[in-house]
Parts: C-alpha cells; structure tokens; sequence
C-alpha cells in the first residue's frame, strides 16, 4: 500500500478552516500568528534562521516571531502590516489559510478582502487598553460580512501579570459593545502571543481560566452548518464535453456549489431559460457521487439535452434566487478614486458577468458606530455605502445574510480592469 499517497488524500480531505486577524496596529497579530505557526511547527528551519538573524540585528533578547508573516520590506522596516498577508498551515486536524489584515484605519478595505471568505474572526485585544475604536471599527466590520465566529484574544497578559481581573475588565467591556452585533457566536481567549500563553499550549499562569486554548478551539470549533444548505445554488462555471470515444456524448456542467444539496434525481430548473429537467448524475475526478453540497466543486449531467452555459444557475423548482436588474448593495469601496457619475463598471456575482451603472447612494456607513451618513454621498476609498446599481441584465441573487456566494458581487472599472468595489446585496 502507498502511505505517501493515502497521507496525501486524507490530507486533502481535511476540512478547511480560513480565519481572519484583526486588531489595532500593535497589538500583536503578526505575533500571535507567527506564535501559531512556530508552536504548531508548520514552519521551515530555514525561516526561523532568518528571523533568528533579523531578531539578533535589532539587538533583540527574544526571537521575533511577528517577522515570519510581515513579508514586505516597508512592514518588516516598520513592525506593520500593510497589505492582507495570506499564510496556509495545518495540524493533523484541520488545514488553515489566515488572513492577516491591517490594523490601520486606511486599510479597511484590506480588512473586507481578507475577512470576505471567511468562517472566523481573531479580535486582538490589548488588555492594558481594553476595547478602543480600532477593535470596534473590526469587529462592525465582521458582523457585517456576516462571519459566523468571532474569537476575542485578549492579548499581552504578561504585561499585567496575567491578572484575571483585567482581563475579566476588557471581556465585560466587550460583551457591552458586542449587543449591538449580528454574531451568534463569540469567544475570549487570555494569551500572550509573546511567550505563548494559551495559544497553542496551556498556560499554568492562568489557572483561574478554564476554557481551551486557542488552537484547540481553531481546531473543533463547528463549522459545518456556516455554509447554507437549504437554498440550492449551483452557478455553472463550464460545460465539459470530453470529445472522446468512451465519452462521446458526455456532457457535464461543472462548478461549484454555492448552497443546499443535490443528489441524482433531483427535480432542477436551469436560470434564466426556466427549462426544468432532473439531475442525472454528479461527477468528480474521484468518481460518481450520491450527493453533494456546498462548497464542494462537482460536475452535473442533466437527463433531458438543455442548452446551459457559463454564468446559469442550476436550482430547485420551488426555491429560486431572486432574478433583478435593480440590486441594492453595501458596497465597500477599494479605489483610491472614487466612483464617477454615470459610469459604466463589469459587475461579477458567482460565475455570471454583466455591466452595470451605479444608479443611486443611499448613504454612506459610519463604520465605527453603523449609524447611517445620509448628507453625505460622495465615496471615497474604505468607504462603506448603501447603493443601487442598474445591470444590463438580470443577476440570480439572494440576500448576503442568507448566502454569502450569491449574495456578493463586485465591480470591476472597464477602463484599468481594476476591482473598484465588493459588495453586499440586500433585497
């Protein structure tokens, strides 16, 4: 038997986690990540060398381990991170892919790039100066894209003696703040990213703490029901005809699931054409399937011969997206130019693509208290603002809320092939 090859699948097999970090700009993210990465030994000796040496030039007494994920010149110059840094480890577990975002107020739309895809949110919290604007400016930031956990670590513990009363202090201040939140689910962590209290091992210097560490909660948190599984969504991506002798008529509509579950014999309808037919069956490189959901990547054979393309929608009968030209969005605006009046942008939602003009502001998002800026309409980089948008034709979405794939588009200028914006529908 091959073990490299049955480790290689079961590695494959393992679910995947994509958590995002954010915190105020020294509070210590790059830290605590590089602390994961060195104490999960998901690092090469050689890079831990070259920050032994870049630590031993500062004239350090530790080794800095925020230098393993500040990858550009300027944020190692500077002890900052600048750009949405991604980092993949594992552990025998689960596989991770982190966003380190920047915890400057300019890099907002860094924070909505990073933390778009993701299924959790690390809050840094300096528990010497508790819960300040920059934690609840993140914090808004992920309830508003909708990400389903929220971890706060309460960061730098050996610089207050590991007390359980100032750390009780910024949990209290927290929860206060956090009853204006669209999170369900949100956990505190006492760690000291430095020396690795409570992140990967348990601290004996906080026995009055009895939750998990921080990787053990990465590791089990539940992340299975985050994805919709009620609303059947599969976009197609490409229609796949083999043009071989075995398969001569094969033809498969291949994709990824963006919600609910299909199986062989499902009664579908394919949007926009309306033609209704049953699945006949669900192929993957590994063979047939008896079923499939979100986010798995499969192809479809349909029983009846419809003619389905790039940028359709296979769905249910009796649940179907909302068909529109008019979208209502949240847009998050990521150009250092604003929007011009009148001007036409590439919309894309799922696999489909269309152009579309920027009909109306709303209002824009006072992101550090979600209070509605109504007199003022003229978006500028980081801005977050309710718009309408007209599209040249029709877009199969649902509400963000309900699913956060059809429920995302972003805009692209048709001048510089530059993503302008991401957005948010709400219907």
């Amino acid at each position: 038997m091959d073990t490299n090859n049955t480790e290689t699948n079961s590695y494959l097999d393992m679910e995947l986690l994509r958590f995002t970090t954010a915190g105020s700009v020294d509070d210590g993210k790059s830290t605590l990540i590089g602390r994961l990465l060195y104490d999960s030994k998901s690092i090469f000796e050689d890079q831990i060398e070259a920050v032994q040496e870049s630590s031993d030039k500062r004239g350090l007494e530790h080794v800095d381990l925020s230098l393993l994920t500040d990858g550009l010149k300027d944020e190692r110059e500077q002890g900052i991170t600048i750009d949405v840094a991604y980092r993949y480890f594992a552990t025998p577990k689960r596989k991770f892919i982190i966003a380190d975002t920047p915890g400057h107020i300019q890099y907002t739309r860094n924070m909505v790039t990073g933390a778009s895809t993701s299924n959790l949110a690390l809050i840094l919290v300096d528990v010497r100066h508790g819960v300040i604007e920059q934690t609840c400016r993140h914090s808004f930031i992920a309830s508003l894209l909708q990400i389903p956990h929220l971890i706060v670590c309460v960061n730098k513990m050996d610089l207050v003696d590991y007390s359980e009363e100032a750390y009780n202090k910024v949990v209290d201040q927290y929860k206060s703040f956090a009853s204006k939140l669209d999170v369900n689910d949100i956990r505190f962590v006492p760690i000291s990213a430095l020396h690795g209290d409570n992140v990967v091992n348990r601290s004996e210097k906080t026995p009055w703490y009895g939750g998990e560490t921080l990787m053990h909660t990465l590791e089990n948190i539940h992340i299975g029901s985050d994805e919709n599984h009620i609303d059947c969504r599969f976009p197609v991506q490409t229609v796949i005809r083999p043009h071989s002798d075995e398969y001569h008529d094969y033809r498969g509509y291949a994709g990824r699931i963006a919600g609910g579950i299909f199986k062989p014999g499902d009664e579908v309808v394919v949007m926009p054409s309306g033609f209704e037919s049953k699945i006949k069956s669900i192929d993957t490189y590994d063979g047939p399937l008896k079923e499939a959901f979100a986010p798995m990547s499969v192809t479809m054979t349909l029983e009846d011969d419809i003619d389905v393309g790039r940028g359709d929608m296979i769905v249910r009968p009796n649940n179907q997206p909302v068909a529109t030209q008019d979208l209502g969005v949240m847009l998050c605006w990521l150009n250092q130019r604003g929007p011009i009046p009148g001007a036409k942008y590439t919309v894309k939602h799922t696999s489909n693509e269309a152009r579309c003009i920027i009909k109306d502001i709303l209002y824009k998002v006072d992101i550090n208290t979600l209070h509605r800026v109504e007199n003022d309409k003229e978006i500028k980089a980081n801005d977050i603002a309710r718009v309408m948008l007209r599209t040249t034709k029709p877009l199969f979405v649902d509400e963000y809320n309900t699913n956060r794939q059809t429920g995302s588009i972003i805009l692209i200028d048709e001048a510089t092939n530059e993503t302008v914006a991401a957005g948010m529908v709400i219907l």
